[in-house]
């Protein structure tokens, strides 16, 4: 039987998501034995990036909507993974705690080796490219 002809092939937003479904199961199986999810994950590195910051402004970086931020911070705090301190009657400071910083450390071992399998893919000038384009395509969401 030959194979199905697809002019989704052609598509930008299929060959991305496509591309995105094969990098973040790589990500998974690299991170599998820290029993993250990806937006807790990422929450953390930008949490252990910036101390003191606030459930906000972490929300705003990674695009995650404040209703989502709640249950991911919680969870983080109750695996002891993130503190929160009172800062004025409203806001709190997030940091990451000692074991935080522990599994933070580890993961950017892990996500620098899943990165050098898909960056082997390219030259530094086409890497550099791809990079751009992207951003420019983020960049579409940040300017609606």
């Amino acid at each position: 039987m030959a194979p199905l002809t697809n002019s989704l092939d052609k598509l930008l937003g299929y060959q991305l998501r496509r591309a995105s479904t094969v990098m973040m199961a790589d990500l998974a199986r690299e991170l599998s034995d820290v029993e993250m999810r990806p937006a807790e994950m990422t929450t953390l590195l930008i949490i252990a990036e910036n101390p003191d910051c606030s459930q906000s402004e972490v929300g705003e970086a990674l695009s995650i909507k404040r209703a989502n931020m709640v249950p991911i911070i919680s969870r983080l705090m109750d695996r002891g993974l993130v503190t929160r301190t009172r800062v004025d009657g409203r806001s709190h400071a997030l940091r990451v705690s000692a074991e935080g910083a522990a599994i933070v450390k580890a993961a950017w071992e892990r996500i620098d080796r899943h990165e050098s399998r898909f960056t082997a893919l390219f030259d530094q000038k086409d890497h550099g490219a791809l990079i751009d384009a992207l951003q420019s395509i983020r960049n579409v969401q940040d300017t609606d």
